[in-house]
């Protein structure tokens, strides 16, 4: 990560250097997701508190970070990250299926990817709001990223005459914010219905999204 303090060299315990530190990090990821994203949260949680957590050094966590804010941010891309690999996996193993089908079982393996773990719905939903304007940045950027992809498979849905053939970036925009949002309210509690009932309502609004050319 760039501004990282200088790391160690050499091997200990039959382990190298860049071994080291990543296991490190992973410890401090872990820790943070449980604090971040299950505890008191980002904004209610020290450096200290996090290499207690982790069971490591506040000095092995300058090896690794600069601020708190690193490890949100490294966070917040893991759990999209994680959730994209989900949806490209599913993209591939549903080519067979009927179109409802097929957009309805993709947006069900992204729902899987950041609704089972309570942890990764705050650090996606929640924790990243507001927290800084590089925050901001990376957040939008990151939605972004979301909606290019589902530019991109209207467009290919389009080609295989699946889906009816006009300009879909508004309409991505429109629904990312809708996942966005919704997932927020749902996750902060105000949004009374179960995560099926929430997942399915917007699969409804997926499907409506890439209707049918027919």
């Amino acid at each position: 990560m760039e501004g990282r303090l200088r790391q160690s060299t050499g091997r200990y315990a039959g382990k190298s250097a860049a071994e080291r530190h990543a296991e490190r990090r992973e410890r401090f990821l872990e820790a943070a997701l449980d604090l971040f994203g299950g505890g008191p949260g980002y904004r209610s949680t020290t450096v200290a508190a996090l290499c207690e957590a982790a069971g490591l050094s506040t000095r092995q966590f300058y090896e690794e970070f600069r601020t708190l804010e690193d490890v949100l941010a490294a966070l917040h891309l893991y759990v999209n990250d994680v959730a994209e690999a989900a949806v490209i996996n599913a993209l591939a193993r549903t080519e067979h299926l009927s179109f409802a089908d097929r957009y309805g079982a993709v947006f069900r393996a992204y729902a899987a990817s950041v609704t089972t773990d309570p942890r990764r719905i705050r650090i996606a939903f929640t924790e990243i709001v507001g927290v800084s304007p590089r925050m901001d940045e990376q957040r939008l950027a990151r939605r972004a990223q979301w909606v290019d992809l589902l530019c991109a498979e209207a467009a290919a849905a389009v080609v295989r005459g699946e889906a009816a053939d006009r300009d879909y970036r508004i309409a991505a925009v429109a629904f990312i914010g809708s996942v966005n949002g919704l997932l927020h309210d749902w996750a902060m509690g105000w949004v009374d219905a179960s995560s099926d009932e929430v997942v399915e309502e917007l699969v409804r609004l997926l499907l409506a999204l890439l209707r049918p050319a027919c």
